[in-house]
């Protein structure tokens, strides 16, 4: 089995100050750790390519297109939202992190590699068709899913976010598209207050309370999630990946541990042996401790990569 790990240079460029807990020493945090952890050389590296204008508006309005590029600053910070910024950087690294997406589904679908983990920022699944929101500008994720329908023919689809916020930019964006499944679990009531509420055949929101631990988390996704998938039969599985859930991350309120994102890995795994050839790709979402990031990142890519 062999991985791809996708990143590029203009992440570590993208800064909304020192303050901000989405910054580039995540990614040095994950790199180091799967340096200590001797995983970094069995994974092929591979450097982004930048996302064309016609993939992002797959899923998101020109116009919004328009006004991310027409904000981007010469220098200083613009800001956005109360939480989300873009530097002079921030632009080519929102291009190429769902440029790397897209580049990730393309290298799993013509088959140079069974699965790939895109090391990338900032981050997308809180962004909608038409607004950035929470750290995030372009719905990567969402990118590289509809990449995968329109570009190389799938009929199905999955998209499992475990990130302790709910993905409610993907939500937004393929609330009418039953290709395609969407399986969020996140802490409620929280950021961004939505998707509690949602009934859909094909979006399958899973709210939990804060002070869920791994076993409580475990429980929910093999009865709610599961299943689910398994009768949706999706031909290719992607992962919003965000590990702000883990005990250590005061970002949120979960208590979930390596163990447990390692498991979340196997299970969508075995999914994606049934009925997907094992055709993966995980996108980095959220997970804002350094420490916790990193060793959840690695046994996550440990998972993937069968080592």
């Amino acid at each position: 089995m062999q991985t791809a790990y996708i990143t590029h240079p203009s992440y570590l460029l993208h800064d909304m100050g020192s303050w901000h807990p989405e910054s580039p020493a995540r990614l040095r945090a994950i790199d180091d750790r799967l340096h200590a952890a001797h995983l970094f050389d069995h994974l092929i590296h591979l450097e982004a390519t930048r996302v064309q204008r016609s993939q992002l508006l797959r899923v998101h309005d020109a116009a919004y297109i328009d006004f991310v590029e027409a904000a981007s600053p010469s220098e200083g910070l613009r800001e956005l939202d109360p939480d989300t910024s873009m530097n002079p950087h921030t632009l080519e690294a929102a291009w190429h992190a769902a440029g790397g997406a897209v580049m990730a589904v393309d290298r799993v679908l013509r088959g140079e590699v069974t699965n790939a983990f895109v090391a990338c920022r900032p981050p997308g699944h809180h962004a909608t068709r038409n607004q950035a929101m929470g750290f995030c500008l372009f719905n990567n994720v969402a990118v590289a899913a509809a990449h995968a329908l329109e570009e190389h023919g799938l009929e199905r689809v999955a998209i499992v976010d475990f990130d302790v916020h709910h993905g409610n930019g993907t939500e937004d964006i393929f609330r009418d598209e039953p290709r395609l499944m969407l399986c969020s679990t996140f802490q409620h009531p929280y950021y961004p207050f939505r998707g509690a509420d949602t009934v859909s055949d094909h979006i399958v929101n899973v709210p939990l309370p804060a002070g869920t631990t791994g076993t409580a988390y475990r429980e929910a996704f093999t009865n709610l999630i599961l299943p689910r998938l398994e009768a949706f039969r999706p031909q290719m599985l992607f992962f919003s990946a965000g590990f702000d859930g883990h005990r250590e991350d005061d970002m949120a309120q979960f208590g979930l541990v390596e163990a447990d994102y390692a498991w979340i890995t196997g299970q969508v795994m075995d999914v994606a042996a049934r009925h997907a050839g094992g055709r993966i790709v995980s996108v980095l979402e959220g997970g804002y401790d350094l420490s916790s990031l990193g060793r959840s990142v690695a046994a996550h890519i440990k998972t993937l990569a069968a080592l």
